[in-house]
């Protein structure tokens, strides 16, 4: 066994797993009658035939991805191919990089979920208030950063620049403050993204296929396989969410796969990097931000709704279309966060 295998065995697994749960998970969400909200004053009224659509979809991938990793590493264990360095320290750091990762994707999965239960259980639109998840996603990034921390995992690379050092306490003051920013940022920008059938999932696959390349780069094979199973179990989801869906990820899934992009990007000591392999959660971010400060501020509209894949769908384009020239724009960032990283680490 090698990194290649190790790589696509975690891609195949999370595949497999994912797309099967989609059998058991789907009729037992149809059972418990976990039906989809919809939002007619935030999104097209023609969504309100998703109405009813079982939420919580997001289940499925993250448990494809906690199996995927589990399987890889004990695969790896059975043939002697380590997944994590030789050398302690670096391999120590490793480690903790992707327990932390795993927990901090898993922990903005548990607020979705909340968020989720309190919509579907009340049969209201209102879940958690954004107060109450803003303060339990900083309580989570701030456990995060500190394990960061703590583990002396604050080095961080500059894109085309190189690898700068964050040990001393300005410098982790700012590890802090940027990385809260980064992590909070991204966990809200995937969800944004998740408003039409298949888009999230869609637009992450490339995402994931970047962070194992770019793991490679900065030799984190574990990084690798926990990227692999990202690209592999929103592939299995896709399954059951391309157009028209049979299931919706939720805040669950989203808030998961916020949570564990951002880790990725961590894990290669590169948060920069998000900016051309995320870049359409930067854009739908961006398109939301803008368009609020340009209601409040100018009275005026910039976007006929936000976020953005909104905007494209009062104009008239299909969720197909949509879905597909934003996969081709995510394609695009993945390549360019590549090359990115390859003049950076050489």
């Amino acid at each position: 066994m090698n990194y290649t295998v190790s790589v696509l065995i975690s891609l195949g697994t999370a595949f497999i797993v994912t797309a099967l749960l989609g059998i058991v998970l789907i009729p037992l969400l149809h059972k418990l009658k976990f039906g989809q909200n919809i939002l007619t004053d935030i999104g097209p009224r023609w969504h309100a035939k998703k109405q009813g659509t079982p939420t919580m979809g997001g289940i499925m991938f993250i448990i494809g991805i906690f199996v995927a990793v589990a399987v890889t590493f004990l695969t790896g264990k059975l043939t002697g191919f380590s997944l994590f360095s030789e050398n302690d320290v670096i391999s120590s750091q490793e480690k903790t990089k992707l327990l932390a990762g795993l927990l901090l994707a898993l922990c903005m999965a548990l607020v979705g979920f909340t968020d989720d239960y309190i919509k579907v259980s009340k049969k209201r639109n209102l879940g958690l208030t954004e107060m109450q998840k803003t303060v339990l996603q900083v309580i989570i990034i701030a456990a995060y950063l500190t394990t960061m921390v703590m583990s002396k995992n604050t080095s961080m690379f500059i894109p085309l620049i190189g690898k700068i050092s964050l040990d001393s306490l300005p410098g982790i003051i700012f590890f802090y403050l940027f990385g809260a920013c980064v992590i909070y940022g991204t966990a809200n920008a995937v969800n944004f993204t998740d408003g039409i059938d298949g888009l999230c999932g869609s637009v992450t696959v490339p995402v994931g296929v970047a962070f194992a390349v770019i793991a490679y780069l900065v030799n984190n094979t574990s990084c690798s396989v926990l990227a692999a199973a990202l690209a592999g179990a929103c592939a299995g989801y896709l399954i059951w969410n391309h157009y028209p869906a049979k299931v919706m990820m939720g805040d669950t899934g989203s808030m998961f796969l916020g949570g564990l992009v951002a880790a990725l990007a961590f894990s290669v000591n590169c948060p920069l990097i998000l900016i051309p392999v995320g870049v359409v959660y930067v854009i739908e971010a961006l398109s939301d931000i803008l368009q609020i400060g340009s209601i409040k501020l100018r009275h005026k509209k910039i976007f006929k709704m936000s976020p953005i894949h909104h905007h494209f769908e009062m104009s008239g384009w299909s969720e197909k279309k949509i879905v597909a020239v934003f996969s081709v724009v995510s394609f695009a960032g993945a390549i360019a966060g590549v090359i990115l990283m390859c003049f950076t680490v050489n």
